[in-house]
């Protein structure tokens, strides 16, 4: 089983999803990558995020989109 990697709360920043243990929304990196920025960028803007946290984000959207398309 995958441990969680985001929190919804309405009590943390109005209950948008944020990476477990922060307040830096997820919407954030993924504005940071459309943006041509990467991860490192993402992570030295944000020293509360991991890069694990990051990775395993990445790593079970891939695994709901290819789920959602097969």
């Amino acid at each position: 089983m995958q441990q969680p990697v985001i929190a919804r709360n309405p009590d943390v920043m109005g209950g948008t999803p944020v990476f477990l243990g922060t307040r830096v929304p997820v919407q954030t990196l993924l504005d940071y990558l459309e943006a041509g920025e990467s991860i490192d960028d993402f992570l030295d803007g944000f020293p509360s995020v991991t890069r694990a946290q990051v990775v395993a984000f990445l790593e079970q959207a891939k695994d709901r989109l290819v789920e959602t398309v097969g």
